[in-house]
């Protein structure tokens, strides 16, 4: 797409070409103008700001191997049964529909029967499908119907689901900015308004644009739906023609619809079985009003600062600073308290050099309970200094770039 067909401004084409000439080494083949503009966009046209961006979301592609494994890796069986979600078909401009029946997302259930990681990786598997299938029409966007109906609070009061949508949210606006062109929000019920004003908070402006929220009313869902969408691109529960050879309207061969996950699909619990035992981990108590800090200096570029823990119990306020070559200290992991007593905490950070990253287990805030913890944090060579593949235990410690499992609901 060029920019005549973008209609961009003179302001606009100049941060473009700006832009353009500062990524060059880490732009491919296929990222034309259309792909610069949406992380332009993001950073409202701040050339700069845009930069950093794209930069660190490449870090996060390599970690997650997103051009690499990823491309063949099979998700387990839990998720392939219970993980809602579905593509129809596309939109009367070629984008891409996806479709999630989001009352049948057992989170609960999913966390207990995989880890996060895999349910990360599934939901870039689908993103960058979803972008492969639009770029193949031209459309560069998609068009999402998320199915409120029978959707619950009740899991969510479960520290760690909730955390999880968090994390993915940042993931999707700090790694797929721009990519939506419509989203309906349909049979939302009115407990919904409670979740979406959290929700919101980690979405952009540009993306709360594109969301249309409809309550139980499908005569007008059903007309703004398919004013984007021929009828038989859409399944007949949602307003078209689709369905499935016995007749079934929400054409379920392409839309998995989720459901409860069965308890025989649970693994063991998680302070049994869950930390990786191919590296040494270290038991401390941390004493009420007291904190544990640990310093690591980092020297090559394109290092990663890795780290796994639970604790026993409760929660531990958890952390990582960083103090670069000219002794500025800033935020890297936002400090904040993590539900890491009923869920194994762990991730990656893609790390500047030279420079000391600092981790922080911080239990000042009780005054009545000290807190036992088992923790593993190490620094991992850069990807090109790696002589071999990663084992799957070292996969699975691969996370976000900026943690935000602190936040919490």
């Amino acid at each position: 797409m060029s920019c005549k067909q973008l209609v961009l401004d003179d302001d606009q084409r100049f941060a473009l070409m700006k832009f353009r000439r500062s990524v060059q080494d880490v732009i491919q083949s296929n990222h034309n103008d259309a792909f610069l503009v949406r992380w332009l966009r993001a950073r409202s046209w701040n050339a700069e700001a845009a930069e950093k961006m794209l930069r660190q979301s490449m870090k996060w592609r390599l970690q997650w191997e997103v051009e690499t494994k990823l491309k063949d890796w099979i998700p387990p069986e839990a998720i392939q049964l219970y993980y809602p979600s579905g593509i129809c078909g596309f939109d009367k401009d070629g984008a891409p529909i996806i479709v999630v029946p989001f009352a049948g997302l057992d989170i609960v259930g999913l966390l207990h029967s995989v880890s996060r990681q895999d349910l990360i990786r599934t939901t870039i598997q689908i993103l960058e499908r979803v972008l492969k299938m639009a770029a193949e029409t031209g459309a560069n966007n998609v068009l999402v119907i998320f199915d409120m109906d029978g959707f619950s609070l009740r899991q969510y009061a479960w520290r760690p689901a909730g955390e999880f949508i968090i994390a993915l949210l940042q993931m999707y606006e700090a790694n797929y900015p721009e990519i939506l062109k419509s989203c309906y929000i349909i049979n939302a019920p009115r407990v919904f308004a409670i979740a979406f004003n959290v929700v919101k908070k980690f979405l952009n402006e540009y993306t709360i644009s594109k969301i249309q929220i409809f309550k139980k009313d499908p005569k007008k869902w059903k007309a703004a739906i398919l004013s984007n969408v021929a009828p038989d691109q859409l399944p007949k529960h949602f307003g078209g023609e689709l369905e499935d050879p016995d007749g079934n309207p929400r054409y379920v061969t392409k839309i998995n619809q989720g459901g409860k996950v069965p308890k025989s699909f649970y693994t063991k619990k998680l302070d049994e079985n869950s930390l990786s035992q191919d590296r040494e981990y270290v038991t401390a108590v941390i004493k009420k009003g007291d904190k544990i800090t640990l310093d690591f200096v980092v020297e090559e570029e394109g290092s990663f600062l890795r780290w796994e823990f639970r604790t026993e119990d409760h929660d531990i306020r958890f952390g990582i600073t960083l103090k670069d070559a000219d002794g500025n200290t800033t935020p890297a992991v936002r400090h904040g308290r993590v539900s890491s007593h009923q869920i194994d905490e762990n991730g990656v950070l893609a790390c500047q050099a030279p420079a000391i990253y600092t981790v922080t287990f911080d239990n000042t805030y009780s005054l009545l309970r000290n807190k036992k913890i088992h923790y593993c944090v190490y620094v991992a060579p850069p990807i090109n200094k790696i002589n071999i593949l990663p084992t799957e235990e070292e996969s699975d410690l691969s996370c976000l770039p900026e943690k935000v499992a602190t936040l919490g609901l």
